[in-house]
């Protein structure tokens, strides 16, 4: 995106020859804000990029297994992921309460509203987690795939339900720290969590030869450790301050209440993301395949600029608190030409490498083709991803979580027509000469339809950054 464009959204700063005998000033206060954001955003992108960096690990171990593994785990990780990841206020909306919180002054009440979510999380996680395992049969049945990926998917997710509370865990702890402008303590328990991760799935995949059951048991594992580590932390940090860590059942139930309007943005967005696996799994299951290891690749990327969405949601939230409105627009202006700027260089990374990553996944040629078709519509829509999670962040760390909702669920009823269609249109997709070609051709069509919901997801994020409804100060929204 050009500068016009940004500058569109956000007013411009002056330039140096406009500046006023203050000039120097600014410009030492803008060096200190770039120093800041990095400050937060690379170890927040080092512990983000490290989760789907062994994701993919973990797709390419089961994916030596068979090509129906690798289906059923694409069935079972989108199932998985939702059941996790629509609960992700536990991490956004307590970054943005904790860093009000540090920005008006109150460290204590920034960790004790932190200890509210922890406690929060671990209620929502055992709940979560025996539905998931009681239900793991149906809910992968949802999705359509074969009755070969299907067994395989019922296995996977019901021993990585175990791992769910520890999931919600980590990210409500992970959201304290990030808040309180830590993100190096994450970056340390993801790489010494995940880094564990693998070392078990390969002992138990193909050291006790537990198959598919065996990557799912890894990795529960690697979960609970790190979320106990996390947990130590941020209780030591209350013990420091004086903050209870006890549950306060008033406390706790105004942190579900003021957690609602992400849940239902993020319940929006993961049903964007399920019907499009369901999209996949109906075209068969060397489509489904090359889309699970394909959207792994985006998760990846998204994780990667999310790093700046993380610096967004601090900054923004601290900026605020403080009643700092200048300095909010002034970090999101830079963190938006970083997003953009930093999806152009993902992007043509993997457009140089699609037909080679594919090899690293699979064995099976037509898999393979078929996802080099995916990943490299994957790499060109890399910079509106950037423009979109940086937008996004910021306005997580504003608060604006109602606005959020609606817009979400305002881009879900428009999507929804668009990849319904894909759906209808599959079996002709799927006809021709070439089989395999065909098949890269409906993963091209398929992904083409998710960056026109992504790009229509910038458009609303960027008019709403245009105006000033979303910036409220103080301590709380």
């Amino acid at each position: 995106m050009d500068n016009g464009l940004l500058s569109g959204l956000i007013p411009a700063p002056p330039t140096l020859a406009t500046m006023n005998s203050n000039g120097n000033l600014r410009a030492d206060r803008s060096r200190s804000q770039q120093r800041e954001i990095l400050r937060l955003a690379v170890p927040a992108f080092l512990a983000l990029v490290a989760e789907p960096l062994f994701l993919l690990a973990d797709s390419a171990i089961i994916g030596h297994l068979g090509t129906t593994q690798l289906a059923g785990l694409g069935v079972a990780s989108a199932a998985l992921i939702t059941a996790a990841n629509i609960f992700v206020f536990l991490a956004y909306g307590t970054t943005s309460i904790v860093a009000r919180q540090v920005g008006a002054g109150s460290e204590r009440g920034a960790v004790s509203a932190g200890i509210d979510g922890l406690w929060l999380a671990i209620a929502i996680g055992l709940v979560t987690g025996a539905l998931v395992a009681g239900f793991a049969a149906p809910l992968c049945a949802l999705f359509g795939a074969s009755p070969a990926a299907l067994a395989q998917a019922v296995t996977y997710l019901r021993v990585s339900a175990i791992g769910i509370p520890a999931m919600l865990v980590a990210l409500a702890v992970t959201g304290v720290l990030r808040g309180l402008q830590d993100t190096r303590t994450p970056l340390v328990a993801s790489v010494v969590g995940f880094s564990a991760n693998i070392a078990l799935n390969l002992l138990f995949v193909y050291g006790l030869h537990l198959g598919i059951a065996g990557s799912a048991t890894g990795t529960v594992l690697a979960q609970c450790g790190m979320a106990a580590a996390l947990v130590l932390v941020v209780t030591r940090r209350a013990r420091e301050l004086g903050a209870s860590r006890r549950p306060h059942p008033g406390r706790v139930l105004r942190a579900a209440l003021d957690g609602i309007p992400l849940l239902v943005r993020t319940l929006a967005l993961r049903l964007v993301l399920l019907v499009t696996t369901w999209v996949a799994a109906g075209l068969g299951d060397v489509p489904l395949a090359a889309y699970q290891v394909s959207a792994t690749v985006w998760t990846f990327l998204a994780f990667a600029l999310d790093a700046l969405a993380i610096a967004g949601q601090a900054l923004t939230g601290q900026a605020l608190g403080a009643g700092d409105i200048a300095r909010a627009r002034s970090a999101t202006r830079t963190m938006l030409s970083w997003g953009v700027l930093g999806g152009g260089v993902l992007g043509t990374l993997v457009l140089a490498t699609h037909s080679v990553l594919p090899g690293l996944f699979t064995s099976d040629p037509a898999v393979q083709s078929a996802l080099a078709a995916a990943l490299v519509v994957v790499g060109f829509s890399q910079p509106i991803a950037g423009f979109v999670f940086v937008l996004d962040g910021v306005l997580i760390g504003a608060g604006d979580g109602l606005w959020l909702a609606l817009a979400q669920v305002v881009l879900l009823a428009l999507y929804l027509p668009l990849i319904l269609t894909v759906r209808a249109t599959g079996p002709s997709l799927l006809t021709g000469t070439d089989p395999v070609a065909a098949q890269g051709h409906a993963m091209t069509v398929l992904w083409l339809a998710f960056v026109a919901f992504m790009t229509l997801r910038g458009v609303a994020l960027g008019w709403r950054a245009r105006g000033d409804a979303w910036l409220v100060t103080g301590a709380t929204r």
